[in-house]
């Protein structure tokens, strides 16, 4: 796990560009790294509490294999409010934007931007953020992919308990356990490790506990699963396609359970991914960098590429042949801005090699759910 002692380095031959970005609820600190290809999508990031966009997503964007995927695509990764490295304290009296308003400032960022469409990653908080953004503004997201996503409000005795238990004094334990499962936090000594000094050292504390704050009074997403023929065009859930990750020993599981429940069947994918817990970005990059490269295949994006550095063992591959499936047909749905693309039935390439057969997720009633 030596990358992970790598947290806030940037192993990357595409330039990147910091700004400050006003927006109705405040400055949004973002780093855009690559440009923009004409009507392409951009990847756009958002990380959970106690972390950044560098702590967060490095290790998976440092992976070889997800650098030749961004090849393909500009990255913007944001940073909530305060939680950028050397950020400065806020003035006392500072009102933390809602997660709602966190998600509301994302269009002015993407419009200064001049980006048209995104492709969001986030993880917890960030996860939520942008499903939020899915909801509000659909034309502006083409695709989700969602770590540890938590649909639900907080529930008052939780928000009670740690109302009680003092942010300030033991915030960074709540942050963890937020993150990692008791028995993480038991036997993987050099992740914690990491973790626990840069969410205590790194992260401007009074400015997270506020980020934590916000997360913690979030309200629920109110998304609910169409019924074909009865709701499907006035129920409140995602248009785009979405894919649900959350390793096995997550403390998110019932989380991302409860919000893949939610979700249309036809247009969703939930991953689980073995041997792993809270941080599936940082623990299995290369699994997710494949999940990641079939997901934007299915929605009919970088046919081409080929990850020849993953081990061919790391994701299942009939499972993820079904997976580039379900995303070629969901994405039928969605139109394309990108007229130089090619849509490819990517499974229909894979079949020979896998032998198996491939399922048509819209003939299932139910979320195709893969292990790996």
């Amino acid at each position: 796990m030596t990358a992970v002692l790598d947290i806030n380095q940037v192993f990357c031959a595409v330039s990147s560009v910091e700004h400050d970005i006003e927006t109705v609820h405040g400055v949004l600190h973002v780093t855009l790294r690559g440009t923009p290809k004409g009507n392409r999508p951009v990847i756009l990031t958002y990380h959970d509490i106690g972390l950044n966009h560098k702590s967060c997503f490095n290790t998976l964007f440092n992976f070889e294999d997800m650098q030749e995927i961004t090849q393909h695509f500009a990255v913007v990764h944001v940073d909530a409010p305060g939680q950028q490295e050397s950020a400065p304290p806020f003035p006392t009296g500072y009102q933390y934007p809602t997660m709602d308003e966190l998600a509301e400032m994302l269009p002015s960022v993407l419009t200064q931007l001049k980006i048209n469409s995104v492709i969001g990653i986030g993880v917890g908080a960030g996860a939520y953020i942008l499903t939020r953004l899915a909801l509000n503004e659909p034309a502006l997201v083409e695709g989700l992919v969602l770590i540890n996503v938590d649909p639900c409000a907080k529930g008052w005795i939780d928000w009670a308990a740690s109302k009680l238990s003092g942010w300030t004094s033991n915030l960074v334990d709540i942050v963890m356990e937020h993150h990692f499962s008791t028995d993480e936090l038991t036997e993987n000594q050099e992740i914690i490790q990491t973790y626990r000094l840069h969410i205590a050292q790194d992260i401007n504390q009074d400015n997270l506990a506020l980020f934590c704050h916000s997360y913690n009074s979030r309200r629920d997403l109110e998304i609910e699963r169409p019924v074909l023929g009865l709701n499907e065009n006035t129920v409140k859930t995602l248009k785009c396609p979405a894919l649900l990750i959350v390793g096995d020993t997550s403390p998110a599981v019932e989380a991302v359970v409860e919000c893949n429940s939610r979700l249309n069947p036809t247009k969703t994918t939930l991953l689980k991914m073995a041997d792993c817990g809270g941080l599936p970005q940082v623990v299995q990059p290369g699994k997710l960098a494949e999940a990641f490269k079939y997901f934007v295949q299915g929605m009919g994006y970088i046919p081409h590429v080929l990850l020849s550095h993953l081990n061919s063992e790391s994701v299942p591959t009939a499972s993820m042949t079904r997976l580039a499936r379900s995303r070629t047909h969901s994405a039928s749905s969605m139109g394309s801005a990108d007229s130089s693309r090619s849509r490819i039935h990517t499974s229909s390439q894979m079949e020979g090699a896998t032998g198996g057969p491939v399922y048509d997720n819209q003939n299932r009633p139910q979320t195709m759910e893969v292990s790996c």
